[in-house]
């Protein structure tokens, strides 16, 4: 079954006005440290999850407010983050996202980000370039670390890699230009597709945090990768250092954390 992006992109701005509800923003469930969900996420959620399952039946769906247990990534698979910078949302601070990717055995075929607070739609399908509101996107060209603006993602859901992630950072910042923290990280790879950061990275993210911003950072020219510089498993949480596939190149290994340090940072946490 061919997957029709214009139609993908009219379900996904249809979905402004739940978005947009600030009354069902305000109502809130805590779901663990500086975690949150509010019914805008479970509307806009259940919203798009019901309009790609009339439209696309035999495609899977995994969404953050949902039991994904059952998936299968050897097949196609809808990975959706309704609200992406829910705690931006029930701040009313504008860094909120809906965020829809989609995986063909693994490998992402199509990524949507759209803003409905500045009504920009960033998207891209694979080897078809990316786009925001129609216009092709491409990253930054900038080769100067110290020129360079990076995204930083803090990972408040995981406390245990405060030390690492700040340390990391505060190296980092000695030698770029300056540091961004907006609070979603499909937005923030959305701007990296696009030359408004020269990177971004997170110590942990879900496969709905990543999928879509991922491929439009790649069809943009961009790169992608784990703390380690590998290719990472869209089934999986993971690290993420992406770029404009220079200045990543730069941070890995040099500036910020292995992934075997940010294992014995969570393990000792736990013990």
């Amino acid at each position: 079954m061919r997957v029709d992006i214009e139609k993908v992109k009219e379900i996904v701005l249809s979905a402004k006005p739940l978005f947009m509800d600030r009354d069902e923003s305000a109502n809130i469930t805590v779901k663990g440290a500086a975690d949150y969900v509010t019914k805008v996420d479970v509307n806009v959620q259940n919203y798009i999850m019901n309009a790609l399952n009339e439209e696309y039946p035999d495609i899977q769906f995994m969404g953050e407010e949902k039991d994904n247990s059952d998936i299968d990534f050897s097949k196609k698979v809808w990975i959706l983050d309704p609200v992406d910078g829910t705690t931006n949302l029930i701040h009313d601070f504008h860094g909120s996202s809906i965020s829809l990717g989609l995986a063909d055995n693994k490998e992402l075929v199509m990524g949507i980000v759209y803003i409905p607070t500045s009504d920009e739609l960033f998207y891209a399908e694979k080897g078809k370039g990316a786009y925001l509101n129609g216009e092709r996107i491409h990253c930054s060209v900038e080769k100067e670390l110290s020129k360079a603006v990076v995204g930083a993602g803090s990972s408040p859901y995981y406390k245990y890699y405060t030390d690492l992630v700040f340390d990391s950072y505060k190296k980092m910042f000695m030698d770029i230009s300056d540091i961004r923290r907006i609070g979603s990280a499909a937005i923030e790879l959305a701007y990296v597709a696009c030359g408004r950061l020269d990177a971004y990275t997170e110590a942990e993210l879900k496969p709905w945090d990543y999928a879509a911003g991922k491929i439009i950072v790649e069809e943009a020219g961009g790169k992608a990768v784990d703390y380690d510089g590998n290719e990472m498993d869209i089934s999986k949480p993971s690290s993420m250092c992406s770029s404009n596939g220079i200045i990543g190149d730069m941070l890995v290994g040099e500036y910020l954390p292995s992934i075997k340090s940010l294992i014995e940072a969570k393990q000792g946490y736990e013990k």
